[in-house]
């Protein structure tokens, strides 16, 4: 199967609208589906988003990595990593930080409020002045938790991909620590495909390892990284194929994508 009509295999998804985009190692939109210029909830993918204005954040001196944030002895590497203990949606701590991986949306709210007092900008502020604009993301904007409250077009999402395929806003080392397993050896739920041993994460970026089940294809490198949304959203980027795959949509994730993601993935890496 060629790539276009791999990537036009979300036409046939049970969903209301969608849109796809596989973006090359030198930014070129290789195949599409869809209006790319629909807007979409990205629901968790907004956590790669503000993970790279994190990222900026360190290299810029706002903050930095070992910086004391969250629970007691929790650091802004910690809640990055969702090892800082924190629960899934609340304030209750549920382990020591750096002994669990504890997928944590209320982590990434207190991440986005450490670097709002550390700038002096509000965080929605700071992630269009240090990843948004700066990329173009005309279409993107925070409207909620920093871990889960953008809305973007697929249009927007290709451009950010084409950044984290050649990173320009960041240095590579302070890339390859982020998309690089932290806190290895770690056990942990993936939301909606269970436990993982290991469940690899790096710093915002999940990291695909080897996990099964897993939302990205089988035939996606462990060095694959990136987020899914609950929304329906997704965006990987694999350094192996040379290549990343954004797909928004319109539908709440359930078993639908997990029946309809992972085979699809695969189609796309073959095609590649």
């Amino acid at each position: 199967m060629d790539l276009a009509r791999a990537t036009r295999a979300v036409l046939d998804w049970p969903v209301d609208h969608v849109a796809a985009a596989v973006v090359g190692t030198d930014g070129e939109v290789r195949a599409t589906a869809g209006d790319l210029d629909r807007e979409f909830r990205l629901a968790s993918v907004t956590k790669l988003l503000s993970a790279y204005a994190v990222l900026v954040a360190v290299e810029e001196g706002a903050i930095e990595w070992d910086d004391p944030a969250g629970p007691e002895g929790s650091t802004i590497r910690h809640l990055a990593a969702h090892t800082s203990g924190l629960a899934f949606d609340s304030d209750d701590v549920q382990a020591k930080p750096g002994t669990r991986r504890i997928y944590s949306n209320a982590g990434f709210t207190v991440l986005g409020d450490a670097i709002a007092k550390a700038s002096g900008i509000a965080f929605p502020e700071y992630l269009r002045e240090a990843v948004l604009a700066p990329l173009g993301l005309d279409a993107t904007e925070l409207r909620g938790p920093a871990g889960s409250g953008a809305f973007s077009t697929a249009a927007d999402m290709t451009r950010f991909a084409a950044e984290l395929l050649a990173p320009t806003l960041v240095a590579p080392a302070t890339f390859a620590e982020a998309t690089g397993v932290v806190f290895p050896g770690l056990n942990g739920v993936l939301p909606g495909y269970g436990s993982q041993r290991p469940n690899d994460w790096g710093l915002g970026f999940e990291i695909r390892g080897g996990k099964s089940p897993h939302w990205t294809g089988t035939r996606n490198s462990p060095r694959t990284f990136g987020h899914f949304g609950q929304s329906g959203t997704f965006l990987w980027v694999d350094p192996d194929a040379g290549a990343a795959c954004v797909v928004l949509t319109d539908r709440k994730f359930g078993e639908w994508a997990v029946e309809a993601w992972t085979p699809y993935n695969d189609g796309i890496v073959d095609a590649l």
